[in-house]
């Protein structure tokens, strides 16, 4: 009994420290989105826009929940059913902590749903959303 509670006790230390360190990141891609904007951001827009219905892009993915659905703490698919690892940053601690990739994937995902770049508000604002998630 006591082994597994130094197990458990272990674990939740290193997912603990594992967490935290992916935190500068993230926050210093989320604090350079904020500055571009030049307004705080908030994540009530972030999930009113990642939740939302959109036009200009491809038909039939109006949402970003058209591929990453709306269970952020689950896998999501592409339209050609490839998996997609977990929106939420309590799911998925290494998410959104790459700026190129987080570039990467804004410009492509923007593009399909909106038919255009997201702005940095919008990327800041969802961003912000789905770090508390």
């Amino acid at each position: 009994m006591k082994l597994l509670y130094i197990s458990l006790t272990i674990a939740a230390i290193a997912s603990s420290t594992l967490t935290s360190a992916y935190a500068g990141p993230r926050n210093s891609i989320i604090a350079g989105f904020a500055s571009e904007a030049g307004k705080p951001l908030s994540a009530k827009r972030g999930k009113d826009f990642f939740m939302g219905k959109h036009s200009g892009g491809k038909p039939g993915i109006n949402s970003c929940t058209s591929c990453h659905t709306t269970n952020l703490r689950g896998m999501g698919k592409t339209r050609v059913g490839k998996p997609i690892d977990p929106m939420a940053v309590s799911a998925n601690s290494a998410r959104f902590t790459d700026p190129a990739k987080v570039a990467k994937w804004f410009r492509r995902n923007c593009k399909t749903v909106l038919g255009r770049e997201c702005t940095a508000l919008e990327k800041g604002d969802i961003l912000t959303y789905l770090a508390t998630q």
